[in-house]
């Protein structure tokens, strides 16, 4: 059974810093490009960024570039979000996932492409 689970939500704090964690298993996704999407209550959910298998390309949601920044470990099947400078905006669920999607960029802020998503994870910023 394929799963993927994201750790590190919590609460923190506007300005502050929270660092989310997910880790594949059942299977190794070499190959497959991971990402990030997020759900705020009473919101659609949206893409926050993404990176690919082989380059390790980043792609990024203009609401958080130069705040967060993924990064993925392919040995321990493993990916990460740094967020920083947190904003109350930021609060959400948020869910690790990944995709065999390889082609143009802007099919990686496609939700429609991600084969696999995790559980989610709650991550709440107070002001």
């Amino acid at each position: 059974q394929v799963q993927l689970v994201e750790s590190g939500g919590g609460l923190g704090q506007a300005g502050g810093s929270l660092k989310l964690s997910c880790t594949a298993s059942g299977r190794t996704f070499s190959g497959y490009a991971m990402g990030w999407f997020r759900q705020a209550p009473g919101k659609e959910r949206e893409f926050v960024a993404a990176i690919t298998w082989s380059s390790g390309t980043t792609y990024y949601a203009d609401s958080v570039k130069g705040r967060f920044t993924i990064s993925r470990d392919n040995a321990e099947n493993a990916l990460y979000l740094q967020m920083n400078s947190l904003k109350p905006d930021d609060t959400a669920v948020y869910y690790c996932v990944a995709t065999s999607y390889y082609g143009p960029g802007y099919g990686y802020y496609q939700e429609r492409r991600y084969n696999y998503w995790g559980q989610g994870t709650q991550v709440t910023v107070s002001s």
